[in-house]
C-alpha cells in the first residue's frame, strides 16, 4: 500500500508542485493551504505523513505540531534556512525539516527516511506494549469496577497459597485470564501455566492427555505442568471416568499413567472453571460431589461484563491498542457507539467484546473513527426499538415525565452508579446527580 502523505502549504503553485513530484515518487499526496484545511482532511482521511510550511495564513506550525505529532510524523517546510528555525522545529517534534526551494532528490530522500523511521517506531511500540503486557502480573486484568476489584483481591488473597482455586462464571468472562493472574503472583509464577479446555477433548483420549502413556513413556499435561500450574478449563465436562484419577491427584499428589503401575509425584497446582452448577450436577449424579467437595476449597465467582459495565471504556481501549492486525491506523471510538456498548448487556461477555471490535476495527477500514454502525448491535438495537417507560397513560406525559422515568429505570437497571448511567446518557456524573435531586429519586430503593 502507498503511503499517504498531506501537503499543508499556502503557496498555491508550490503546494501542487510537491504533490506532483510525490505523485511521481509513488505516494499519494494531497494539498491544503491552511491548518484549518489541514483538520478537516484528517478528520476524514488516513494520512502516513504530512509536510508543512511553519508560517501559514492561520497559525504557527511549530504551535500546532504536539497535536498533529499524536498521530502523524510531520516534516516542517521552511523558506528562511536559518539554524534557528530547523533547531526550533526539531525541538518542537518535528521529524525532520526541509528548506525553501526544494530538490527531487532531497525530497524523496527525507520522505523515504521518515516513514521508514516511522514505521520502525510503530512496530518499536507494539512490541514495547506486548512486553510490558507479558511482564505485568496484572496487565491482562483490565479495568477498575467494584466487582473486579474484588476479584482482584480474592486473586491477591489466595495466589501466595497451595490451595485449589474453582473459578466460576459466564463463558466468554475470561476465567482464564483470572487463573493465570493467581499463576503470576503466586510461587510458581516462573513455572508452566498449562490450559486444558476440557469440553474439547474427546471422552477417550482425555484421561491419556492427562495423565500420559506408559508403553511409550509419553508424559500427559499434569507431567507437563510440574512445579506449575495446572488449569483445568470448563472441568464440568470431564468424563466420570475420569474424574475419579483426578481426585487422587488432589487427595494424594500422585497419579499413574495409563497403563502404568508406578506412582509419579504430581507436584503441581490445580486451578479449575466452570460456567456450570457442580453442585446441582453433582445432586444429580452428573458430576462426583466427592470432587466438587475438593475443587472447591476457595471459590472466585469473576463477574460477568454486565456487572462490570465501568470497565467497558477501558476494555475498548485495551482492545483497539492491542489487536493484532491493521496497526497502521491508530482507531478511535465515538461516544455515541461507546454510549452503545456500555448499555448493551453482553450475553457474550468479554470474549463478545473483543470479537466485536475486532470486526468493527475491520468494517470501519481505512477510517479513524470506529462509529455505531461499525458494531453488530442488532439485539440491542431491537431491544431498544421495544423499549418503555413505565408512565401512567392517563394524559400525554410531559418531557420532566419522562426524563424522571428514564433516570429511574437506568438507576434500577444498572445498581444506581452514577458513572454507568452517566456514560449511558451523555452526560457528566455531576449532573447525574442534579438530575437525581431535581426527581427526588430514593437511591437507597432503586
Amino acid at each position: 500500500m502507498n503511503a499517504k502523505i498531506l501537503i499543508i502549504e499556502d503557496d498555491q503553485l508550490l503546494n501542487e508542485m510537491i504533490v506532483y513530484q510525490l505523485e511521481g515518487m509513488g505516494y499519494e499526496a494531497s494539498g491544503v493551504n491552511s491548518l484549518s484545511s489541514a483538520k478537516k482532511h484528517l478528520e476524514q482521511y488516513e494520512v502516513n505523513l504530512i509536510l508543512s510550511d511553519m508560517r501559514l495564513p492561520d497559525g504557527d506550525c511549530i504551535t500546532a505540531l504536539p497535536e498533529l505529532m499524536e498521530s502523524y510524523p510531520v516534516i516542517v517546510l521552511t523558506a528562511y534556512g536559518t539554524v534557528q528555525n530547523a533547531v526550533a522545529a526539531i525541538q518542537a517534534g518535528a521529524a525532520h525539516y526541509l528548506t525553501k526551494p526544494i530538490s527531487p532528490d532531497e525530497l524523496k530522500i527525507t520522505v523515504d527516511r521518515v516513514l521508514k523511521m516511522a514505521m520502525l517506531e510503530a512496530d518499536q511500540l507494539f512490541y514495547k506494549s506486548r512486553l510490558k503486557e507479558k511482564n505485568s502480573k496484572l496487565s491482562f486484568i483490565i479495568g477498575h469496577s467494584t466487582a473486579l476489584n474484588t476479584t482482584k483481591e480474592q486473586i491477591k488473597a489466595v495466589a501466595p497459597s497451595d490451595m485449589t482455586v474453582l473459578i466460576t462464571g459466564e463463558s466468554g468472562s475470561g476465567k482464564e485470564l483470572v487463573a493465570r493472574a493467581i499463576h503470576e503472583q503466586s510461587q510458581y509464577a516462573d513455572k508452566h501455566f498449562v490450559a486444558v479446555d476440557c469440553c474439547t477433548l474427546q471422552e477417550n483420549l482425555f484421561e491419556a492427555e492427562l495423565f500420559g502413556y506408559e508403553n511409550t513413556q509419553k508424559k500427559g499435561l499434569i507431567e507437563g505442568a510440574y512445579g506449575g500450574t495446572l488449569f483445568l478449563d470448563e472441568v464440568g465436562d470431564i468424563p466420570l471416568t475420569t474424574q475419579v484419577k483426578l481426585l487422587q491427584v488432589l487427595e494424594t499428589s500422585h497419579f499413574r499413567r495409563m497403563d502404568g503401575t508406578k506412582d509419579i509425584s504430581s507436584k503441581v497446582r490445580i486451578i479449575a472453571a466452570t460456567n456450570r452448577d457442580l453442585k446441582a450436577m453433582s445432586d444429580k449424579g452428573e458430576f462426583r460431589a466427592d470432587l466438587y467437595y475438593r475443587l472447591n476449597v476457595f471459590t472466585l465467582q469473576n463477574p460477568p461484563l454486565r456487572e462490570r459495565r465501568d470497565d467497558i471504556p477501558f476494555l475498548v481501549k485495551h482492545f483497539i491498542n492491542h489487536h493484532d492486525f491493521s496497526m497502521r491506523i491508530k482507531k478511535t471510538i465515538t461516544q455515541e457507539a461507546m454510549r452503545k456498548l456500555i448499555a448493551y448487556d453482553w450475553p457474550g461477555n468479554v470474549r463478545e467484546l473483543k470479537n466485536m471490535l475486532e470486526r468493527a476495527i475491520i468494517l470501519s477500514q481505512k477510517t479513524k473513527n470506529i462509529r455505531s454502525e461499525h458494531l453488530s448491535l442488532g439485539a440491542t438495537e431491537q431491544k431498544n426499538a421495544n423499549f418503555q417507560l413505565d408512565i401512567q397513560q392517563k394524559t400525554e406525559p410531559t418531557l420532566e415525565e419522562i426524563e424522571a422515568c428514564y433516570l429511574n429505570t437506568l438507576m434500577k437497571k444498572h445498581d444506581g452508579h452514577r458513572v454507568t448511567i452517566a456514560k449511558i446518557m451523555g452526560i457528566s456524573e455531576r449532573q447525574v446527580y442534579r438530575l437525581i435531586k431535581k426527581h427526588t429519586i430514593d437511591e437507597q430503593n432503586v
